[in-house]
């Protein structure tokens, strides 16, 4: 019968190397094909593909029909093929999303690869890629909350972000380096799918900037943009390093967020719910998910420099609410946390671990040292 046939060449191309997982974000389950394109996608990816049903125009591997016109142009065509033609000239800064990203990022790389052939033409990549970009943002008000139209301004010249608070004004409310700079989408905290934070460091502390762009395009071209920046300013910085040594380091995620209760020094204060972020080194605490500047910040060091973090609290703690707790051991005190669930607790301590047992670099111990002389 023609129909399993064509089911048996399909599983032929679909087992050739570089087919088992997703074209555009390596998921490990591709269970979907563009037949229009010639890639195998996964399910989260094959959605987004319907979003430009001109370009694109999915089927199910396992569950339908298959003609043998679309069969054979899958085994002309499938991922190894398609990423030398749509990925042939992809800037190394150019952040390539994974599945765990979340759908503006993968969106925009799908129709990017596809609907706008970014990268097989260089001029199309001026956006990201001219080392300038300004425009206009809503960005959250640090005070009221409201998010109100600001112009901001990225030199990689002047080594700078800006952001201005007034149209005409002409000195910037802000001025983020690009040493410091970092950007995350952070869609759900933000409120928004275009939701963009910002961090840099002012007087070594960290400051957070909340914006957002009604198209979805032009916020990843800024992320692209900031990213782009990024990689120039390193390359310079560290003039041996490989682009495969700098890209990890041009952006980075959080590694955890989210509730705990922490208390003061004395650990005899009562425990306060506070928003935790990790980044990196820095454990970061705030009252609200969306404050500009953190309450206070926490070092973790390494194991070596005698850091640990260990379950539960000491004996004597009281004042708590939420019952999984954490202890964080440093040189010159314990911190104390408790966490709402047995699972959060598992994740924070897991998260506290990874940064522990990693040495520290040498540039880690000059931040050691400033933490320890903060006022």
């Amino acid at each position: 019968m023609e129909s399993e046939r064509n089911k048996r060449l399909l599983q032929d191309v679909l087992a050739r190397p570089g087919n088992d997982v997703c074209a555009d974000c390596g998921n490990a389950e591709p269970d979907w094909a563009s037949v229009t394109l010639g890639v195998f996608v996964c399910q989260g990816c094959s959605l987004l593909h319907r979003g430009i049903p001109h370009i694109s125009r999915v089927k199910s591997v396992q569950q339908e029909t298959w003609d043998a016109s679309e069969v054979e142009l899958m085994a002309a065509m499938g991922n190894e093929p398609a990423k030398a033609k749509y990925e042939q000239k992809v800037p190394a800064f150019y952040y390539r999303p994974k599945h765990t990203d979340c759908k503006l990022l993968r969106e925009q790389w799908i129709r990017a690869r596809y609907e706008r052939n970014e990268f097989e033409f260089i001029e199309k990549q001026e956006p990201y890629s001219a080392g300038y970009r300004e425009g206009f943002l809503w960005k959250r008000g640090r005070d009221n909350g409201q998010f109100l139209s600001r112009k901001f301004i990225l030199s990689e010249r002047e080594g700078a972000l800006k952001y201005f608070n007034k149209q005409d004004a002409r000195d910037p409310k802000a001025v983020m380096k690009i040493e410091t700079l970092n950007a995350t989408f952070q869609p759900a905290k933000i409120g928004n799918p275009y939701g963009l934070q910002i961090t840099y460091l002012r007087d070594n502390s960290t400051r957070n900037i909340f914006v957002y762009h009604s198209d979805s395009k032009e916020m990843v071209d800024w992320f692209n943009a900031i990213r782009a920046a990024r990689f120039h300013y390193l390359q310079v910085a560290f003039p041996g390093a490989s682009d495969e040594e700098l890209v990890p380091k041009l952006t980075r995620s959080f590694m955890k967020e989210g509730f705990m209760e922490k208390t003061g020094p004395k650990h005899t204060e009562g425990f306060k719910k506070r928003w935790f972020t990790m980044d990196d080194r820095r454990l970061m605490y705030f009252k609200d998910p969306l404050d500009a500047y953190a309450r206070g910040e926490v070092f973790i060091g390494s194991k070596e420099n005698s850091y640990t973090v260990l379950p539960g609290l000491p004996p004597s703690t009281q004042g708590y609410h939420w019952n999984h707790g954490i202890t964080i051991v440093t040189p010159d005190r314990k911190f104390l946390f408790a966490c709402e669930t047995e699972a959060e607790q598992r994740d924070w301590i897991a998260a506290f671990q990874r940064v522990i047992n990693r040495p520290m670099r040498p540039q880690e111990y000059a931040v050691e040292a400033h933490f320890k002389h903060k006022p």
